[in-house]
Protein backbone atom coordinates (compact mmCIF):
# COMPACT_ATOMS: atom_id res chain seq x y z
CA UNK A 1 0.00 0.00 0.00
CA UNK A 2 2.80 2.42 0.92
CA UNK A 3 4.68 1.59 -2.27
CA UNK A 4 1.56 2.36 -4.32
CA UNK A 5 1.03 5.64 -2.47
CA UNK A 6 4.66 6.64 -3.02
CA UNK A 7 4.39 5.75 -6.69
CA UNK A 8 1.25 7.87 -7.10
CA UNK A 9 2.93 10.78 -5.32
CA UNK A 10 6.01 10.59 -7.55
CA UNK A 11 3.81 10.40 -10.65
CA UNK A 12 1.85 13.47 -9.53
CA UNK A 13 5.06 15.31 -8.68
CA UNK A 14 6.49 14.53 -12.11
CA UNK A 15 3.29 15.80 -13.72
CA UNK A 16 3.61 19.03 -11.72
CA UNK A 17 7.19 19.47 -12.92
CA UNK A 18 6.03 18.99 -16.52
CA UNK A 19 3.29 21.61 -16.09
CA UNK A 20 5.78 24.10 -14.62
CA UNK A 21 8.21 23.45 -17.47
CA UNK A 22 5.47 23.94 -20.08
CA UNK A 23 4.38 27.27 -18.62
CA UNK A 24 7.96 28.43 -18.08
CA UNK A 25 8.90 27.60 -21.67
CA UNK A 26 5.80 29.39 -22.97
CA UNK A 27 6.62 32.52 -20.92
CA UNK A 28 10.20 32.56 -22.20
CA UNK A 29 9.19 32.00 -25.83
CA UNK A 30 6.45 34.63 -25.82
CA UNK A 31 7.81 37.32 -23.49
CA UNK A 32 11.50 36.52 -23.01
CA UNK A 33 10.94 36.60 -19.24
CA UNK A 34 10.48 34.18 -16.39
CA UNK A 35 9.17 35.26 -12.97
CA UNK A 36 10.16 38.85 -13.70
CA UNK A 37 13.67 38.08 -14.96
CA UNK A 38 14.22 39.56 -18.40
CA UNK A 39 16.25 36.94 -20.26
CA UNK A 40 16.66 39.28 -23.21
CA UNK A 41 18.26 41.96 -21.05
CA UNK A 42 20.98 40.23 -19.08
CA UNK A 43 18.63 38.53 -16.60
CA UNK A 44 17.62 41.73 -14.79
CA UNK A 45 14.24 41.76 -13.13
CA UNK A 46 11.50 44.22 -13.89
CA UNK A 47 11.81 45.91 -10.52
CA UNK A 48 15.36 45.54 -9.21
CA UNK A 49 17.14 48.27 -11.16
CA UNK A 50 15.98 51.52 -9.59
CA UNK A 51 19.43 52.56 -8.29
CA UNK A 52 22.61 53.09 -10.24
CA UNK A 53 21.46 50.99 -13.19
CA UNK A 54 18.31 53.05 -13.73
CA UNK A 55 20.32 56.29 -13.52
CA UNK A 56 22.75 54.90 -16.08
CA UNK A 57 19.89 53.86 -18.34
CA UNK A 58 18.40 57.34 -18.14
CA UNK A 59 21.78 58.84 -18.99
CA UNK A 60 22.62 56.66 -21.97
CA UNK A 61 19.07 56.56 -23.36
CA UNK A 62 17.67 59.77 -21.98
CA UNK A 63 15.52 60.39 -25.05
CA UNK A 64 13.58 57.29 -24.07
CA UNK A 65 12.67 58.91 -20.75
CA UNK A 66 12.03 62.54 -21.66
CA UNK A 67 12.36 64.15 -25.06
CA UNK A 68 12.25 67.91 -25.57
CA UNK A 69 10.82 68.80 -28.98
CA UNK A 70 11.98 71.83 -31.03
CA UNK A 71 8.77 73.72 -30.23
CA UNK A 72 9.23 73.24 -26.46
CA UNK A 73 6.82 70.32 -26.11
CA UNK A 74 8.00 67.27 -24.18
CA UNK A 75 7.39 63.54 -24.48
CA UNK A 76 7.67 61.37 -21.37
CA UNK A 77 8.25 57.64 -21.79
CA UNK A 78 7.31 55.69 -18.66
CA UNK A 79 9.26 52.50 -19.45
CA UNK A 80 11.97 53.31 -16.90
CA UNK A 81 9.74 55.22 -14.51
CA UNK A 82 7.22 52.40 -14.05
CA UNK A 83 9.23 49.27 -14.70
CA UNK A 84 7.81 47.65 -11.55
CA UNK A 85 4.19 48.28 -12.59
CA UNK A 86 2.60 45.24 -14.19
CA UNK A 87 -0.56 44.87 -16.20
CA UNK A 88 -2.03 41.47 -17.03
CA UNK A 89 0.79 40.49 -19.38
CA UNK A 90 3.67 42.60 -18.08
CA UNK A 91 4.77 46.21 -18.36
CA UNK A 92 2.45 48.76 -19.97
CA UNK A 93 4.74 51.69 -20.86
CA UNK A 94 3.23 54.89 -22.24
CA UNK A 95 4.46 57.91 -24.18
CA UNK A 96 2.83 61.06 -22.79
CA UNK A 97 2.92 64.06 -25.14
CA UNK A 98 2.73 67.43 -23.33
CA UNK A 99 2.69 70.67 -25.33
CA UNK A 100 4.75 73.74 -24.45
CA UNK A 101 1.80 75.14 -22.52
CA UNK A 102 1.85 72.16 -20.14
CA UNK A 103 -1.28 70.50 -21.53
CA UNK A 104 -1.46 66.74 -22.15
CA UNK A 105 -1.83 66.59 -25.92
CA UNK A 106 -1.92 62.85 -26.54
CA UNK A 107 -1.01 59.49 -25.02
CA UNK A 108 0.49 56.55 -26.89
CA UNK A 109 0.90 52.98 -25.71
CA UNK A 110 4.28 51.38 -26.25
CA UNK A 111 4.36 47.72 -27.36
CA UNK A 112 3.16 45.42 -24.58
CA UNK A 113 1.96 41.85 -23.98
CA UNK A 114 -1.57 42.74 -22.85
CA UNK A 115 -4.57 41.04 -24.42
CA UNK A 116 -5.50 43.36 -27.34
CA UNK A 117 -9.25 43.37 -26.69
CA UNK A 118 -8.86 44.12 -22.98
CA UNK A 119 -6.11 46.70 -23.50
CA UNK A 120 -8.13 48.53 -26.14
CA UNK A 121 -10.98 48.66 -23.63
CA UNK A 122 -8.67 49.97 -20.90
CA UNK A 123 -7.09 52.56 -23.19
CA UNK A 124 -10.42 54.39 -23.25
CA UNK A 125 -9.04 55.98 -20.07
CA UNK A 126 -6.64 58.12 -22.11
CA UNK A 127 -9.42 60.64 -22.66
CA UNK A 128 -9.54 61.28 -18.91
CA UNK A 129 -6.16 63.08 -19.08
CA UNK A 130 -6.01 64.47 -22.60
CA UNK A 131 -6.65 68.18 -22.96
CA UNK A 132 -5.81 68.92 -19.31
CA UNK A 133 -2.81 70.61 -17.79
CA UNK A 134 -0.33 68.43 -15.94
CA UNK A 135 -1.67 69.62 -12.57
CA UNK A 136 -5.28 68.99 -13.62
CA UNK A 137 -4.40 65.56 -14.98
CA UNK A 138 -2.57 64.64 -11.76
CA UNK A 139 -5.60 65.67 -9.71
CA UNK A 140 -7.99 63.65 -11.87
CA UNK A 141 -9.56 60.73 -9.99
CA UNK A 142 -9.56 57.85 -12.45
CA UNK A 143 -11.03 54.44 -11.65
CA UNK A 144 -10.08 51.13 -13.21
CA UNK A 145 -12.20 49.93 -16.12
CA UNK A 146 -14.48 47.01 -15.30
CA UNK A 147 -13.48 44.02 -17.37
CA UNK A 148 -9.92 45.23 -17.90
CA UNK A 149 -8.83 45.84 -14.33
CA UNK A 150 -5.16 44.83 -14.57
CA UNK A 151 -4.47 46.79 -17.76
CA UNK A 152 -6.34 49.90 -16.62
CA UNK A 153 -4.61 49.98 -13.23
CA UNK A 154 -1.26 49.73 -14.95
CA UNK A 155 -2.23 52.61 -17.26
CA UNK A 156 -3.25 54.74 -14.27
CA UNK A 157 0.01 54.02 -12.42
CA UNK A 158 2.10 54.80 -15.53
CA UNK A 159 0.25 58.07 -16.02
CA UNK A 160 0.78 59.11 -12.40
CA UNK A 161 4.50 58.51 -12.59
CA UNK A 162 4.89 60.08 -16.01
CA UNK A 163 2.93 63.19 -15.04
CA UNK A 164 4.85 63.56 -11.77
CA UNK A 165 8.11 63.31 -13.71
CA UNK A 166 6.95 65.96 -16.20
CA UNK A 167 5.89 68.29 -13.38
CA UNK A 168 9.26 67.99 -11.67
CA UNK A 169 11.01 68.73 -14.92
CA UNK A 170 8.84 71.81 -15.60
CA UNK A 171 9.64 73.24 -12.16
CA UNK A 172 13.42 73.11 -12.67
CA UNK A 173 15.53 75.94 -14.02
CA UNK A 174 17.47 75.50 -17.24
CA UNK A 175 20.72 74.47 -15.54
CA UNK A 176 19.04 71.84 -13.41
CA UNK A 177 17.15 70.43 -16.35
CA UNK A 178 20.37 69.28 -17.95
CA UNK A 179 21.12 67.09 -14.92
CA UNK A 180 17.54 65.89 -14.54
CA UNK A 181 17.84 63.57 -17.51
CA UNK A 182 20.73 61.72 -15.90
CA UNK A 183 19.55 61.32 -12.34
CA UNK A 184 15.82 61.51 -11.78
CA UNK A 185 14.39 58.48 -13.59
CA UNK A 186 15.40 56.23 -10.74
CA UNK A 187 14.29 58.69 -8.07
CA UNK A 188 10.87 59.05 -9.63
CA UNK A 189 10.38 55.30 -9.69
CA UNK A 190 11.44 54.92 -6.06
CA UNK A 191 9.73 58.03 -4.69
CA UNK A 192 6.46 57.19 -6.37
CA UNK A 193 6.55 53.49 -5.57
CA UNK A 194 3.73 54.04 -3.09
CA UNK A 195 1.36 54.46 -6.01
CA UNK A 196 1.91 50.87 -7.07
CA UNK A 197 1.51 49.60 -3.52
CA UNK A 198 -1.63 51.63 -2.96
CA UNK A 199 -3.29 50.44 -6.13
CA UNK A 200 -2.84 46.77 -5.31
CA UNK A 201 -5.62 46.19 -2.78
CA UNK A 202 -9.28 46.89 -3.43
CA UNK A 203 -12.50 45.81 -1.74
CA UNK A 204 -13.10 43.37 -4.56
CA UNK A 205 -9.59 41.99 -4.16
CA UNK A 206 -10.10 41.39 -0.44
CA UNK A 207 -13.47 39.68 -0.94
CA UNK A 208 -12.12 37.57 -3.81
CA UNK A 209 -9.23 36.43 -1.61
CA UNK A 210 -11.69 35.52 1.16
CA UNK A 211 -13.87 33.47 -1.20
CA UNK A 212 -10.80 31.77 -2.68
CA UNK A 213 -9.58 30.86 0.81
CA UNK A 214 -13.00 29.47 1.70
CA UNK A 215 -12.92 27.29 -1.39
CA UNK A 216 -9.35 26.21 -0.73
CA UNK A 217 -9.68 25.36 2.98
CA UNK A 218 -13.30 24.91 4.09
CA UNK A 219 -14.18 22.64 1.19
CA UNK A 220 -11.42 20.26 2.30
CA UNK A 221 -12.96 19.66 5.71
CA UNK A 222 -16.68 20.44 5.43
CA UNK A 223 -18.65 17.82 3.54
CA UNK A 224 -21.97 19.64 3.45
CA UNK A 225 -24.06 19.88 0.30
CA UNK A 226 -25.73 23.17 1.23
CA UNK A 227 -22.42 24.84 2.01
CA UNK A 228 -21.05 23.51 -1.26
CA UNK A 229 -23.86 25.26 -3.12
CA UNK A 230 -23.18 28.46 -1.17
CA UNK A 231 -19.52 28.22 -2.22
CA UNK A 232 -20.53 27.68 -5.85
CA UNK A 233 -22.77 30.76 -5.73
CA UNK A 234 -19.98 32.85 -4.17
CA UNK A 235 -17.62 31.67 -6.88
CA UNK A 236 -20.00 32.80 -9.61
CA UNK A 237 -21.00 36.14 -8.06
CA UNK A 238 -17.73 37.26 -6.44
CA UNK A 239 -14.96 35.52 -8.38
CA UNK A 240 -16.75 35.60 -11.70
CA UNK A 241 -19.18 38.49 -12.13
CA UNK A 242 -17.72 40.98 -9.62
CA UNK A 243 -13.95 40.61 -9.81
CA UNK A 244 -13.29 38.42 -12.88
CA UNK A 245 -10.93 36.20 -10.88
CA UNK A 246 -10.24 32.76 -12.37
CA UNK A 247 -7.42 30.60 -13.65
CA UNK A 248 -6.70 30.77 -17.36
CA UNK A 249 -3.68 30.49 -19.59
CA UNK A 250 -3.54 34.28 -19.79
CA UNK A 251 -3.27 34.54 -16.00
CA UNK A 252 -0.77 31.68 -15.74
CA UNK A 253 1.43 33.28 -18.38
CA UNK A 254 1.17 36.57 -16.51
CA UNK A 255 2.40 34.93 -13.30
CA UNK A 256 5.17 32.89 -14.91
CA UNK A 257 6.35 35.78 -17.05
CA UNK A 258 6.09 38.73 -14.66
CA UNK A 259 6.04 37.07 -11.25
CA UNK A 260 4.54 38.85 -8.25
CA UNK A 261 5.86 41.98 -6.56
CA UNK A 262 4.51 44.45 -4.02
CA UNK A 263 2.82 46.50 -6.71
CA UNK A 264 0.75 43.56 -7.95
CA UNK A 265 0.32 41.47 -4.80
CA UNK A 266 -3.12 42.81 -3.94
CA UNK A 267 -4.61 42.11 -7.37
CA UNK A 268 -2.91 38.72 -7.69
CA UNK A 269 -3.44 37.40 -4.15
CA UNK A 270 -6.65 35.48 -4.93
CA UNK A 271 -5.34 34.12 -8.27
CA UNK A 272 -2.16 33.01 -6.48
CA UNK A 273 -4.25 30.99 -4.01
CA UNK A 274 -6.05 29.40 -6.97
CA UNK A 275 -2.76 28.48 -8.65
CA UNK A 276 -1.50 27.02 -5.38
CA UNK A 277 -4.62 24.85 -5.05
CA UNK A 278 -4.66 23.72 -8.71
CA UNK A 279 -0.98 22.81 -8.82
CA UNK A 280 -0.18 21.57 -5.30
CA UNK A 281 -3.39 20.01 -3.96
CA UNK A 282 -2.98 16.96 -6.24
CA UNK A 283 0.18 16.16 -4.24
CA UNK A 284 -1.98 15.64 -1.12
CA UNK A 285 -4.57 13.55 -2.90
CA UNK A 286 -6.94 16.36 -3.93
CA UNK A 287 -6.79 16.46 -7.75
CA UNK A 288 -9.50 18.57 -9.32
CA UNK A 289 -10.15 20.54 -6.13
CA UNK A 290 -9.89 23.89 -7.92
CA UNK A 291 -12.17 22.81 -10.77
CA UNK A 292 -14.79 21.33 -8.43
CA UNK A 293 -14.81 23.98 -5.70
CA UNK A 294 -13.33 27.27 -6.94
CA UNK A 295 -13.63 27.78 -10.71
CA UNK A 296 -16.45 30.29 -11.34
CA UNK A 297 -17.41 28.94 -14.76
CA UNK A 298 -17.40 25.36 -13.50
CA UNK A 299 -19.52 26.50 -10.57
CA UNK A 300 -22.00 28.19 -12.93
CA UNK A 301 -22.32 24.97 -14.95
CA UNK A 302 -22.89 22.87 -11.82
CA UNK A 303 -25.56 25.25 -10.52
CA UNK A 304 -27.27 25.25 -13.92
CA UNK A 305 -27.32 21.46 -13.76
CA UNK A 306 -29.45 21.64 -10.61
CA UNK A 307 -32.35 23.16 -12.55
CA UNK A 308 -33.57 19.73 -13.60
CA UNK A 309 -32.96 16.09 -12.78
CA UNK A 310 -33.40 15.02 -16.38
CA UNK A 311 -30.01 14.43 -17.95
CA UNK A 312 -28.90 13.36 -21.40
CA UNK A 313 -27.19 9.98 -21.39
CA UNK A 314 -24.00 10.03 -23.44
CA UNK A 315 -22.98 6.69 -24.86
CA UNK A 316 -19.52 5.35 -23.92
CA UNK A 317 -18.46 5.77 -27.54
CA UNK A 318 -19.48 9.44 -27.59
CA UNK A 319 -17.76 9.99 -24.25
CA UNK A 320 -14.52 8.55 -25.64
CA UNK A 321 -14.80 10.68 -28.77
CA UNK A 322 -15.36 13.86 -26.78
CA UNK A 323 -12.46 13.08 -24.45
CA UNK A 324 -10.23 12.45 -27.45
CA UNK A 325 -11.37 15.79 -28.91
CA UNK A 326 -10.36 17.54 -25.66
CA UNK A 327 -6.93 15.92 -25.68
CA UNK A 328 -6.30 16.68 -29.35
CA UNK A 329 -7.46 20.27 -28.91
CA UNK A 330 -5.17 20.71 -25.91
CA UNK A 331 -2.21 19.24 -27.80
CA UNK A 332 -2.75 21.59 -30.76
CA UNK A 333 -3.08 24.63 -28.49
CA UNK A 334 0.12 23.67 -26.63
CA UNK A 335 2.02 23.49 -29.91
CA UNK A 336 0.67 26.88 -30.97
CA UNK A 337 1.66 28.34 -27.59
CA UNK A 338 5.13 26.81 -27.29
CA UNK A 339 6.06 27.76 -30.84
CA UNK A 340 4.55 31.23 -30.39
CA UNK A 341 2.64 30.61 -33.63
CA UNK A 342 -0.66 31.83 -32.23
CA UNK A 343 -0.96 32.69 -28.55
CA UNK A 344 -4.04 34.90 -28.94
CA UNK A 345 -6.24 31.84 -28.31
CA UNK A 346 -5.56 32.34 -24.60
CA UNK A 347 -7.75 35.44 -24.65
CA UNK A 348 -10.76 33.44 -25.80
CA UNK A 349 -11.16 30.79 -23.10
CA UNK A 350 -14.79 30.92 -22.02
CA UNK A 351 -13.89 32.20 -18.54
CA UNK A 352 -13.41 35.61 -20.13
CA UNK A 353 -17.18 35.82 -20.64
CA UNK A 354 -17.33 36.99 -17.02
CA UNK A 355 -15.48 40.10 -18.22
CA UNK A 356 -18.56 40.82 -20.29
CA UNK A 357 -17.83 44.50 -20.89
CA UNK A 358 -14.69 43.63 -22.85
CA UNK A 359 -15.13 39.96 -23.84
CA UNK A 360 -15.77 39.21 -27.49
CA UNK A 361 -19.35 38.57 -28.50
CA UNK A 362 -18.78 35.02 -29.70
CA UNK A 363 -17.08 34.08 -26.40
CA UNK A 364 -20.16 35.30 -24.52
CA UNK A 365 -22.46 33.43 -26.92
CA UNK A 366 -20.46 30.19 -26.54
CA UNK A 367 -20.41 30.56 -22.75
CA UNK A 368 -24.18 30.97 -22.69
CA UNK A 369 -24.63 27.94 -24.95
CA UNK A 370 -22.46 25.79 -22.69
CA UNK A 371 -24.39 27.00 -19.64
CA UNK A 372 -27.66 26.02 -21.31
CA UNK A 373 -26.21 22.65 -22.30
CA UNK A 374 -25.01 22.08 -18.73
CA UNK A 375 -28.65 21.96 -17.60
CA UNK A 376 -28.83 18.48 -19.18
CA UNK A 377 -25.13 17.50 -19.50
CA UNK A 378 -23.04 17.88 -16.32
CA UNK A 379 -20.21 20.43 -16.76
CA UNK A 380 -19.76 19.92 -20.54
CA UNK A 381 -17.09 22.61 -20.98
CA UNK A 382 -15.03 21.31 -18.06
CA UNK A 383 -15.20 17.70 -19.23
CA UNK A 384 -14.80 18.03 -22.98
CA UNK A 385 -13.14 21.35 -23.87
CA UNK A 386 -11.41 23.38 -21.13
CA UNK A 387 -7.70 23.83 -22.02
CA UNK A 388 -6.81 25.08 -18.53
CA UNK A 389 -8.47 22.05 -16.97
CA UNK A 390 -6.62 19.78 -19.41
CA UNK A 391 -3.33 21.31 -18.30
CA UNK A 392 -3.98 20.48 -14.65
CA UNK A 393 -5.31 17.03 -15.55
CA UNK A 394 -1.98 16.32 -17.21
Amino acid sequence: MNNRTNKNFLTTLLSLVVVVLILSAAAIVRDGRIFGFNLRDGGATEHDRHGVQASSAALTAKNDTLTVMPDGAIVVNTRLLAKDVQGYGGQVPLRIHIDKGGVVDSIEAEPNAESPDFFNHASSLFGKWQGKTVDEAMAEEVDAVTGATFSSRAIIANMKRGLAYAKRYAELDKVSKADYFASDAAGSADGLGAYASAMGWTLGGFVALLVAMLGAIVQMFVNNRRWHYVQLALNVVVLGLWTGTFLSYTLLMRLFSGGINIATFGTLAAPFVMVWVAMLYPLIGRPGHYCANMCPFGSAQELAGKLTRRKLRLSPRLNRALNMFRNVLWGVLMVLMLTSTWTAWMDYELFTAFLFTSASTWVIVLAVLFLVLSVWVPRPYCRFVCPTGSLFRS
